[in-house]
């Protein structure tokens, strides 16, 4: 899974070596929205909560589930889990961890009003009761079968239950009994509710700059080797490889790609690449009128399956793959990378067809295309600037007049939790090797008291392909989800609701001296960066 590429030549100002160093200095390529962990699932939240918290459950490097708080667990039924949890663990304040804390938190994420488009509620909202029995185990009933359910709880991050003296909590489907006061986004940003049982704690939260965090002493895992570590988010690829350079950063995430030719031959830098699961993709937009298409008049061509398979057919996978990403992606052929688990067998790349193209545009009733506006971020994913633009000259070429509004991530997402956008440029990666989990997400018909759907943003319904993607999310034989999962997704590549463009690989440069293999979900742990 990964290649990790030696960088050899002279020219860069010597780096204090591994072992001398006690302060590890990262450099992300995206701003954290808060410390909260329970407040909006993006990569750069995950790699600072990972840091400071922990879940029932982890995913490792390869999406593999393991143990975390939780030592074990075991199904009774279809529905009913028991977690024995570990023994012996302390928040980074010296509170005792044990059962209550996961109904505490569990009821916390429920309750968080600052939680942004259900990045979290949805996974909780799925449970119909969690039960400490004394201080060791945990039952957990979901509202339906979870096959799934241990790679959940991996992205659930556990919070000290002195937090707010709640009595009488509980956590069941109508809810905890509880309406609050539940620690606030403010709480966990100035460090008062930042408390985990991390390998590390908060010292300094700050938006737009540095993170602040020491090596927690009473960590139940293996101690990490820094004894700090500074995220310093510098969304701007220049100066985040001239910080590298000029060795004022340690580790930087996503170098841009057309600077690993220029950085051959540099033997004070290493770079890692790693394959991942994250598909960038156009999300589209089904409602009526569609605010950015032909000029928010009706009707919405997007509504037209001819339509949505000619936008597919523009664009040219491979030469993305090729030009634009320097071979660091592989061209999509379907929702998640050939060969995992729901993926349908021995699919090629998706077509590039620009003539089949027109002539799908000319039957819809388009034969001199349209107007659209394409959203994206342009500081987010990598190359996402190159890459909106050449899928607009892509979409011009077929006659389908396309603008480009590219923002900041931190503009970004939140117009798009609201809907703003007709068509926009996502980026999603796996927590499992699972095809279910793209369909929950961004694919199923909206349902939020399920958790179903919450980034459905284009409202796209469709009972056809809702039947089996639903019915896999609760299939507990591994092979009748697996064959659910593909009639699912030949319904979904037939209709395209959502375009697959490709999968990135991640990237990091790091000085010499220091190993790092690189993560399948674009996470950079301090904890795996070690000296060589």
């Amino acid at each position: 899974m990964r290649l990790v590429i030696a960088l050899a030549a002279a020219g860069l100002l010597a780096f204090t070596t591994a072992a001398e160093a006690q302060t590890l200095r990262i450099a992300l390529s995206a701003q954290p929205t808060s410390a909260d962990p329970h407040n909006y699932a993006l990569t750069p939240n995950s790699t600072l909560r990972d840091h400071i918290f922990d879940g029932l459950t982890q995913v490792d490097a390869e999406l593999r589930v393991v143990p975390a708080l939780a030592t074990s667990w075991e199904r009774r039924d279809d529905r009913t889990w028991v977690f024995r949890l570990r023994e012996g663990v302390r928040f980074a304040n010296g509170a005792a961890f044990g059962a209550p804390d996961v109904v505490f938190s569990f009821c916390r994420i429920l309750n968080n009003e600052t939680e942004v488009v259900g990045s979290f509620s949805r996974e909780v909202k799925r449970l119909a009761r969690v039960e400490a029995e004394g201080e060791g185990t945990v039952v957990i009933t979901t509202g339906e079968p979870n096959p799934l359910l241990p790679s959940d709880l991996a992205s659930l991050a556990i919070i000290p239950r002195g937090l707010a003296n709640h009595e009488g909590l509980r956590f069941s489907a109508d809810g905890c009994g509880v309406k609050g006061p539940w620690p606030t986004i403010a709480q966990f940003n100035d460090g008062t509710a930042a408390i985990g049982t991390g390998p590390y704690r908060l010292v300094r939260f700050t938006t737009g700059g540095a993170i602040e965090l020491a090596r927690n002493d009473t960590y139940w895992g293996e101690k990490p080797h820094w004894a700090a570590v500074r995220l310093t988010p510098l969304t701007q690829v220049g100066p985040r490889l001239a910080a590298l350079l000029a060795g004022d950063q340690d580790v930087i995430e996503s170098p841009s790609t057309g600077d690993i030719p220029r950085l051959r031959g540099n033997q004070a830098v290493r770079l890692a690449v790693a394959p991942t699961t994250r598909l960038i993709f156009l999300q589209l937009d089904f409602r009526e009128p569609a605010p950015f298409v032909n000029g928010g008049q009706a009707p919405n061509p997007l509504r037209d399956v001819r339509v949505r398979q000619a936008l597919s057919l523009a664009i040219d996978r491979g030469a993305i793959a090729e030009r634009i990403m320097d071979g660091v992606a592989t061209p999509a052929a379907q929702f998640l990378p050939n060969g995992m688990r729901g993926t349908i067998p021995e699919l090629a790349v998706l077509p590039y067809d620009p003539a089949r193209a027109r002539a799908l545009l000319a039957e819809a009733g388009h034969p001199n295309g349209f107007s659209l506006t394409l959203h994206a971020t342009n500081n987010r994913y990598i190359n996402d600037v190159r890459v909106i633009q050449a899928i607009a000259q892509y979409f011009q070429r077929i006659g389908v007049r396309a603008e480009v509004d590219a923002m900041p991530s931190t503009t970004f997402f939140p117009r798009r939790g609201r809907a703003e956008f007709s068509v926009a440029m996502g980026g999603w990666a796996a927590g499992a090797e699972e095809t279910l989990l793209f369909f929950r997400a961004w694919m199923i018909s909206r349902d939020p008291p399920k958790g179903l759907g919450m980034s459905n943003y284009g409202a796209w319904s469709n009972t056809a392909f809702d039947r089996p993607a639903i019915a896999s999310l609760s299939t507990m034989d591994d092979a009748a989800r697996t064959g659910l999962m593909q009639e699912a997704g030949r319904i979904a590549l037939a209709e395209m609701p959502v375009i697959p463009i490709h999968f990135e690989s991640g990237v990091w440069a790091f000085r010499t001296g220091l190993t790092f293999s690189g993560r399948v979900d674009q996470t950079t742990p301090a904890m795996d960066v070690r000296p060589e």
